[in-house]
């Protein structure tokens, strides 16, 4: 068994940052990481996305604890949840929606595919 460490998630040093793969609209965010993938279906790590708006596309169940920032998430069928440093969210697989990001945030997560 091998135990991953994230060491201070606040300041992880991340990846090469990418533009987000659907944004709508100026600026575009650009999103970086530093995850691992085990072969039992599970991703975790830590991400941060720079401000911008754009359509979430992950299909997974996710679990997300913010380290930092603010931002808002609009699910496709659902009303509007003020996200900031300290909360926590427990996504459904193929929840579907609109992220805008006021200021830049960073959390560590837990995909489960």
């Amino acid at each position: 068994m091998t135990i991953e460490h994230f060491p201070d998630t606040a300041a992880l040093p991340l990846g090469q940052a990418h533009p987000v793969a659907v944004p709508l609209g100026e600026p575009v965010a650009h999103v970086s990481s530093n995850a691992v993938e085990r072969t039992d279906g599970v991703e975790a790590g830590v991400w941060e996305c720079t401000p911008g708006r754009w359509q979430r596309q992950i299909v997974q169940q996710e679990f997300c604890h913010f380290i930092q920032g603010r931002c808002t998430f609009t699910p496709d069928e659902g009303t509007p949840i003020d996200i900031q440093a300290g909360d926590a969210l427990m996504f459904p697989a193929n929840t579907t929606g609109i992220w805008d990001v006021q200021e830049t945030v960073r959390k560590s997560y837990v995909l489960i595919f």
